[in-house]
């Protein structure tokens, strides 16, 4: 049995916009690079053939791996949770660092579409694991490399 994993749509359809361009654009591209230096003659000396083969097998082996994320996929419509109070995957919420009182907002997302740095945390990261089924007004302790930090739940939404 193939285990489903969690997604919102967003991150979904962002998979698969990449898996068509690297399937319709990348792709012929690269078969394109291949016969130009296939026609410099010998290959066994030929950068140019070397490189375009490397591109080749890493980008078919992307389209496998988007393949077998899209299959996987279990799409949350987070818009179905509106009104739900509880932190859930695709919630968007408000911490307060409980040490230094500053203030920070996350979505809980799929692991593929996870990017700190956007607001977007992984559904396996520590910090959403302890949010979750949490309400605001509760607090939560992540263990980090840092040691122990606070955060209080300031705000909860599903947009």
């Amino acid at each position: 049995m193939i285990d489903k994993v969690p997604m919102t749509k967003l991150g979904y359809e962002r998979l698969e916009e990449e898996l068509k361009k690297r399937k319709s654009t990348v792709r012929p591209a690269i078969v394109k690079a291949i016969a130009e230096a296939r026609e410099h003659g010998d290959l066994s000396e030929n950068a140019e053939y070397s490189s375009a083969r490397e591109q080749q097998s890493f980008n078919e082996g992307r389209i496998q791996e988007l393949e077998a994320k899209i299959s996987r996929a279990d799409i949350i419509d987070i818009a179905a949770m509106a009104g739900t109070t509880a932190i859930k995957f695709g919630a968007s919420v408000s911490l307060i660092d409980v040490d230094s009182e500053e203030t920070v907002s996350y979505q809980i997302v799929g692991e593929d579409e996870a990017d700190i740095k956007a607001g977007l945390l992984s559904i396996t990261a520590p910090l959403a694991r302890a949010l979750i089924n949490k309400t605001i007004g509760d607090t939560v302790e992540v263990l980090t490399p840092k040691g122990a930090k606070g955060y209080e739940v300031t705000k909860v939404s599903y947009r």
